[in-house]
């Protein structure tokens, strides 16, 4: 009985997409020679809205890129899409001297984004988006950009009962 639990919950971990963004090795000099040191930047999702990214770093690749997918895990947030597999709106955010502007995109378009960006997108389920990255390429920071953007997106939902409407109300 607890064997088949075991096999619903990897079947469950089995439904998240990651996407390693980047990987970084750096070495401190020490009497015996250089040790060696990793940090991994991860992308979460289960394309069905729901995304998340972590950041680890440990002595090793394997062990650096768990951590960073299990924080990715615990940082999930929901990503609003239309039915047509694109934002509700256009949206710009930055993170220090990095900013995202992403607009909405006709069904077929795909998704046009560099890595970062298209690395959320992807595992958000977002299947066509166009976006820009300006300023500053750090990936870390336009990973976390592109996350201020999803924040500030709003439904049609969440607009109307900010307004205190109904939806027939807001669209009629």
């Amino acid at each position: 009985m607890e064997h088949s639990k075991d096999r619903n919950s990897g079947d469950k971990e089995k439904e998240f997409i990651e996407k390693l963004v980047k990987l970084n090795r750096t070495a401190k000099v020490v009497k015996g020679g250089r040790r060696f040191s990793f940090s991994a930047l991860t992308v979460v999702g289960d394309r069905k809205g729901n995304v998340g990214w972590g950041f680890g770093k440990a002595n090793d690749v394997s062990e650096a890129i768990k951590k960073s997918i299990d924080k990715a895990k615990r940082n999930m947030i929901r990503l609003p899409t239309t039915k047509d597999g694109t934002i509700p709106h256009e949206i710009q955010a930055s993170f220090k001297s990095s900013c995202v502007l992403l607009k909405p995109a006709c069904s077929g378009t795909g998704i046009i984004a560099g890595g970062p960006v298209r690395a959320v997108m992807e595992a958000g389920g977002v299947t066509d988006v166009l976006s820009k990255s300006i300023g500053a390429s750090s990936q870390y920071n336009v990973v976390k950009a592109t996350f201020n953007c999803i924040s500030k997106l709003m439904d049609a939902k969440s607009v109307a009962k900010i307004r205190g409407k109904s939806l027939k109300e807001l669209w009629g």
